[in-house]
């Protein structure tokens, strides 16, 4: 396993992230199981939210933590500050009550990395900077970042931290995969594009992403005649995500692995430091992304999957 070093998190951070949105108390032992062969691979990045499985997640992996006597080998990423039927909810009061409900659920005193699910542009960058760092101060998050913000806005706020003497974001998580997404998951949501990359890549920015291997387009279930998946066919259905699929199945031959293991390669093989939330729920699916995770692609192998050049 791979790790990466996030600025205010003394912990390093594996390079596969685990994934917790289907973690619910009527399944513990299935994902009490996961994370222990999660662990086994070296894996140690848990990724949840206040918002996933109605609070169970972070419930879930409070108990696992608590039981196992295992809370310092982990790295917890855990996000607040989602909308909710009444709109956005980037405010103090907040990320306030969605941080210390994270903290009671998790049975811990502190989150290693903090972000916040959602923007509000209306909310000036500065603002939420100086509310975040009280929860810094006060030791309850050692770093912070975002999920679905624009490197634009991201950039804004670390200026005024900058300028102010404050902790500034220190990763941000959008969905990064190589099937480019057609239009957002969901509201809100904000997916890596060259621009973006090029930021990450010129700051060095650490990329956390979500949906990596986009949710199973390169699985080999799909074609453009399977159509069973509306949200598949909205996001990714796209005559050039089918050529970046058809090169992954020739690169994958030619190495003799999957075209998922290409797809999840080309997230960790970025110019910028990278982690990879990954959604396996078997040990088969486990080992798969372990031993993808580890395979090197070029530059030129790079751009081809990315359509930018006729031949590696």
């Amino acid at each position: 396993m791979e790790y990466i070093q996030i600025k205010g998190s003394p912990k390093p951070v594996s390079r596969l992230m685990k994934g917790s949105d289907y973690f619910y108390h009527d399944a513990y032992e299935k994902a009490s199981a996961n994370l222990d062969a999660f662990l086994a691979i070296g894996g140690n990045s848990i990724d949840t939210a206040h918002i996933y499985c109605g609070g169970q997640s972070e419930e879930v992996i409070g108990r696992y933590m608590l039981e196992r006597g295992n809370r310092e080998q982990l790295v917890i990423l855990t996000k607040g500050a989602h909308h909710n039927q009444d709109g956005p909810r980037v405010s103090r009061e907040a990320i306030r009550q969605d941080l210390a409900d994270s903290l009671k659920r998790l049975q811990t005193d502190y989150i290693d990395l903090y972000a916040l699910h959602r923007d509000d542009p209306s909310v000036p960058a500065g603002e939420v900077i100086d509310i975040l760092n009280e929860h810094v101060q006060s030791g309850a998050v050692r770093a912070i970042g975002v999920s679905n913000w624009t490197w634009q806005r991201i950039k804004e706020a670390n200026e005024y931290a900058a300028a102010k003497g404050l902790v500034g974001f220190s990763f941000s998580s959008p969905n990064l995969s190589l099937a480019k997404a057609n239009e957002p998951f969901w509201s809100g949501c904000v997916s890596a594009d060259e621009e973006t990359c090029a930021w990450h890549e010129e700051q060095q920015f650490p990329l956390l992403s979500w949906s990596s291997q986009a949710r199973g387009f390169f699985t080999g279930r799909f074609s453009p005649e399977v159509r069973d998946n509306a949200d598949l066919v909205r996001v990714f259905y796209s005559d050039d995500n089918w050529e970046r699929l058809e090169r992954a199945k020739q690169l994958a031959a030619e190495k003799n692995v999957s075209a998922i293991q290409i797809a999840l390669a080309y997230v960790l093989n970025q110019p910028f430091p990278t982690c990879a939330l990954i959604g396996a729920q078997s040990a088969e699916e486990l080992h798969s992304c372990d031993a993808g995770s580890l395979i090197q692609l070029t530059k030129a192998e790079m751009d081809w999957l990315d359509l930018a050049t006729q031949k590696v």
